[in-house]
């Protein structure tokens, strides 16, 4: 891959599980990202005030401080900042993370979740919004992410990942 062809930003990666965070950080920067890391919501959100990214890229459960307050947090500096939401809990959330799609057009990928779809979302300036289905017909242990921020249709609709046509491969659960 050319060095015009390599995807760049930045993105904090939020997780507990710091060698997992590590190993994210590590492959993100073989793909050209700048990559911080924080082992909990507090650090992140110290982390992000410090130096803000484009993405972050955050676990749901966390000690002290969980991924959706501190990018409620976070909000509160940066309304727009663009978030991919991970973990292995993803039903226990399920209404807090529809409003998150609805309302914020963030993305969700349950855990484990294929690398390559990551580095896709991350380098996806829109999705394709053709194909739809509305929250509540959408497992969430399907990465399902909304265009801008905007709800396709305006109904609580939103787009999934096993639905895209363009040779995406399956995120691997």
């Amino acid at each position: 891959m050319g060095a015009s062809m390599m995807p760049s930003g930045t993105v904090l990666v939020v997780d507990d599980d710091e060698s997992f965070a590590e190993l994210i950080a590590i492959k993100l920067r073989s793909r050209g990202f700048e990559v911080h890391t924080a082992r909990n919501g507090f650090h992140g959100c110290a982390n992000y005030f410090r130096s803000p990214s484009d993405w972050v890229v955050t676990d749901i459960q966390m000690p002290e401080l969980d991924g959706i307050e501190m990018i409620r947090r976070i909000r509160a500096f940066n309304p727009q900042v663009k978030t991919i939401y991970m973990s292995g809990a993803t039903d226990e959330y399920r209404a807090v993370l529809e409003h998150e799609i609805r309302e914020f057009g963030v993305i969700v990928m349950g855990k484990p979740f294929s690398f390559d779809n990551l580095v896709e979302d991350l380098t996806r300036t829109d999705c394709d919004t053709a194909l739809a289905a509305t929250v509540a017909d959408l497992p969430l242990s399907v990465c399902v992410s909304v265009a801008g921020g905007n709800v396709a249709g305006g109904k609580g609709e939103v787009s999934s990942r096993r639905s895209f046509p363009r040779g995406s491969k399956p995120i691997v659960y």
